[in-house]
């Protein structure tokens, strides 16, 4: 859930909105002659890029009255201090209330969205389900009596991640280098479905988000009730837990 940080944002962006309530700014900073002016613009250009990725539905004129009557120092306030609390405190709420509203429809969509491609997976004859509901495809074998790993051992591997839809959310490939991790520290579908691979294996797993992140998602790419994809290549086995 993302969080409405108002007091940084609007100190940053009053500059700008000032000016714009007087004569929109462009005869004030239309030639930005100076390093002063480049910097007032840019910081006021961010600060109201941020401002209105995250507020969108605040009411301008109404904001840049609030900016100027701060800035001023007015005594006529169209509110006293604690309206303003309250009115503040209201509005955090609602972007609460909305961000959980879009993140629970997101979930929904991301589930059924999920649900369809599992099913479609599992119809195909490559393709293993695990009664964890792992689904795995084989794509390369290693040795027959190679080890594969415990559950508390710590793994070097080879992985490229997906969404159902192609996104690429992370990929150890793409960086050129593997990653080396304790698989009792990772998404308990990794941990199911490496403890299965021997080193050398490289399989295709897909995970339901019961066994990545669930609900909650996890970064920007990663939404609510996502299905995981990935290509997972068992390197070797750095350390062992037991």
């Amino acid at each position: 859930m993302k969080k409405l940080t108002l007091t940084l944002t609007l100190t940053l962006v009053a500059l700008m909105l000032a000016a714009c309530a007087q004569d929109d700014g462009a005869s004030a900073v239309a030639a930005l002659e100076d390093d002063d002016q480049r910097a007032s613009y840019a910081i006021g250009y961010r600060s109201g890029e941020q401002l209105g990725a995250q507020a969108s539905d605040l009411d301008t004129e109404a904001l840049i009255a609030g900016l100027r009557h701060g800035m001023n120092g007015e005594e006529k306030l169209l509110m006293d201090e604690d309206a303003m609390d309250e009115a503040i405190m209201a509005y955090q709420q609602r972007q609460i209330e909305r961000h959980e509203q879009e993140d629970a429809a997101a979930g929904e969509s991301n589930r059924e969205a999920g649900q369809r491609y599992r099913e479609e997976n599992a119809e195909r004859d490559e393709v293993t389900v695990l009664d964890s509901g792992v689904q795995y495809e084989i794509l390369e074998s290693g040795e027959a009596d190679a080890p594969s790993p415990g559950p508390n051992d710590v793994v070097v591997a080879h992985y490229h991640g997906t969404l159902v839809d192609g996104t690429v959310f992370d990929s150890s490939v793409e960086r050129g280098e593997p990653a080396s991790f304790p698989l009792n520290q990772v998404i308990e579908g990794w941990q199911l479905a490496l403890t299965e691979m021997r080193v050398g294996d490289k399989w295709r797993i897909v995970l339901p988000p019961e066994l990545a992140y669930g609900d909650r998602g996890a970064g920007q790419q990663i939404g609510p009730g996502s299905t995981l994809i990935f290509e997972v290549e068992l390197l070797d086995i750095e350390a062992s837990g037991d």
